[in-house]
């Protein structure tokens, strides 16, 4: 579920509009230094008045009073009042004031009393980023804002300037929207952008007519086969952000969670081609279609997989089929969740005392394919990790104890891994089933099989010996716990 917002962002015009500041002090001089920047006509209310303010509002085609506020001063053809004054009572009654006139107030440090509050600004002018925490962490936003600056080129607004002064001759040119967002894109992150930034606009036009003349060129449609990792939108590597940000279409999968689709361009279209067990799924020859199709049409498509595309993510499949249809593609690899469940839940896949190797497998029946031999699953010293237990938990357990694995062997079921409602439930292959109940556990959901489990949370002991003991100290005082 979205969050509501405290305030609506929203950039304002002012320009040839009064504004009423109630003070006339150094908070005051800072609200009119923005106001006036921006074109707006000042009212200063006041005992008294900064002598540069007074030059401010004068300079606005404004005026300025030197008395106390009275609730006559506020118009309602205002387009905003500002309480900039220490005194409570005098702030409250420019807000009454100011909601009875139906205008926007800003009550400064007050966002309880606001209507409007006064972003932090990144200023490389035309370009603005405004930040804001509504309010509850000014010392936070500051801190925000100082790197935004850093990281931001000093001459970015020239580049917006630049891309102005280009706009309509490029939609002259260049008359497909797709076309002509991507010649922009281009255009951003190659060498016209660079030469702006280095202060040579003469040389960038001349780099930027070369673009334009080679601009149906990048008509070409390709495909973006990404691993959103296993749930948490924080673990997406930075490739699958850059292309997230960049596809026209998104295909993704049912475990791929609104928290990482909205990190998708807003304007992408969506297609759900989810599958989930027991319920409504997408061929995957359906998928292969669309894919194919709609990056021949021009489309830059993602196709937004949880996990790692390549590990039981039928990634191999699709881009089987792409290259047969000769369809560009990229493949861009996520956090699996078998590391990533296991890192949330501390379990150490290896460990030099339990564990030299690790096993995928998929607990997921396929049709037509022989069923997976599980006693090659029963080794001591081997971590085996199953994606798609699920309903087949009992019986992938049953074929583990009759094909010799020992009963006292550590399991552990991580449902939502990486989630901020993750439960790991712990327990032996003796047990397990009877501590799960399918019914009530709904989600994804990693099954890791091994000593490895003992191991969880704790520290490694140089002694191995010490180590084996702490681990079935552990999992004695454990087996019955949940979290």
């Amino acid at each position: 579920m979205i969050s509501p917002l405290d305030y609506l962002p929203l950039f304002v015009r002012v320009a040839q509009r009064d504004c009423l500041i109630v003070g006339g002090g150094a908070v005051a001089l800072r609200k009119a230094r923005l106001l006036q920047r921006a074109g707006a006509r000042l009212r200063v209310v006041a005992p008294a008045v900064h002598a540069e303010l007074d030059v401010l509002a004068q300079v606005s085609g404004g005026t300025v009073r030197l008395r106390k506020f009275v609730a006559e001063d506020v118009h309602a053809t205002d387009a905003l009042v500002i309480a900039a004054t220490p005194h409570s009572e005098v702030q409250q009654a420019v807000v009454a004031a100011a909601r009875a006139a139906g205008v926007w107030v800003n009550a400064v440090d007050s966002a309880v009393l606001s209507d409007a509050i006064f972003p932090s600004l990144v200023d490389r002018d035309p370009l603005l980023i405004a930040l804001s925490s509504s309010g509850r962490a000014p010392v936070l936003l500051r801190q925000w804002r100082e790197r935004l600056e850093a990281l931001l080129p000093t001459r970015l607004g020239s580049l917006v300037s630049f891309a102005g002064s280009m706009r309509e001759a490029v939609a002259a040119r260049v008359t497909d929207p797709t076309l002509r967002r991507r010649l922009w894109e281009r255009v951003f992150s190659g060498s016209v952008a660079a030469r702006v930034l280095d202060g040579d606009e003469i040389g960038a036009r001349d780099l930027l007519e070369q673009e334009l003349d080679g601009a149906t060129a990048i008509a070409a449609g390709e495909v973006y086969i990404v691993g959103a990792g296993p749930g948490a939108p924080d673990l997406l590597t930075l490739r699958a952000l850059q292309l997230m940000q960049r596809c026209d279409v998104v295909l993704y999968d049912q475990l791929v969670p609104d928290a990482i689709l909205d990190l998708v361009r807003r304007d992408a279209d969506r297609v759900s081609v989810g599958k989930r067990g027991g319920g409504e799924s997408v061929e995957q020859a359906r998928i292969h279609t669309l894919m194919i199709d709609l990056a021949r049409s021009g489309k830059r498509v993602l196709r937004l997989k949880g996990g790692d595309p390549f590990v039981f993510g039928r990634g191999g499949e699709e881009v089987a089929e792409l290259i047969a249809a000769s369809v560009p593609f990229q493949v861009v690899p996520g956090i699996t969740a078998a590391v990533g469940c296991a890192a949330y839940a501390g379990i150490p896949l290896t460990h030099r005392d339990a564990a030299q190797s690790v096993c995928f497998a998929t607990g997921h029946r396929q049709i037509n394919r022989p069923p997976i031999e599980w006693s090659q699953f029963t080794r001591p010293g081997q971590t085996l990790v199953i994606y798609m237990a699920g309903r087949r938990l009992g019986d992938i357990v049953a074929e583990l104890l009759n094909s010799g694995r020992d009963a006292a062997t550590p399991i552990a079921l991580v449902l939502r891994g990486t989630l901020p409602t993750q439960k790991v439930i712990v327990g032996t292959l003796a047990d397990i089933v009877a501590r799960w109940s399918p019914a009530h556990e709904t989600g994804p959901m990693i099954t890791i099989i091994g000593e490895v489990v003992a191991y969880r949370g704790l520290p490694i002991s140089d002694d191995a010996s010490q180590s084996q003991e702490t681990t079935r100290s552990w999992l004695a005082a454990n087996a019955t716990k949940s979290s």
